[in-house]
C-alpha cells in the first residue's frame, strides 16, 4: 500500500510541473508553431531535446532563442523573436522543453 501511495504521489510531481510548462508554452503562444511529437512550422519540441540532450548549457541558449529568435537551426523557417516572454519564463520553457524524451 505505501508504494503504490508513494508511486502515486512521485507521479503526480512530475507530471504536475510538466504540465504547468506547456500551459506556460500555450499561454505564450509557442504551441502555435510548436507542438510536443510533431513538426508544425517549427521542430517539436522532443526533436529540440533530442538534438541539444547531454550539451552544456542547453537550457540558457535555448532560453536566448526563445526570446531573441534564431534562424537556420532547423531549416529556412526563421523563429520570431517573443517579447512577450521574460527571461525567466524562457528559462522555464527551456528547461521543461529539455526534459521532453
Amino acid at each position: 500500500m505505501k508504494r503504490a501511495l508513494f508511486a502515486l504521489v512521485a507521479a503526480a510531481a512530475v507530471a504536475g510541473p510538466a504540465l504547468a510548462d506547456q500551459a506556460l508554452a500555450t499561454a505564450k503562444n509557442c504551441m502555435a508553431c510548436h507542438a510536443v511529437d510533431k513538426k508544425l512550422v517549427g521542430p517539436s519540441y522532443k526533436d529540440v531535446a533530442g538534438k541539444y540532450a547531454g550539451q552544456a548549457g542547453a537550457a540558457d541558449k535555448l532560453a536566448v532563442k526563445i526570446q531573441k529568435g534564431g534562424s537556420g537551426v532547423w531549416g529556412p523557417v526563421p523563429m520570431p523573436a517573443n517579447a512577450q516572454v521574460s527571461e525567466a519564463e524562457a528559462k522555464k520553457l527551456a528547461a521543461w522543453v529539455l526534459t521532453l524524451k
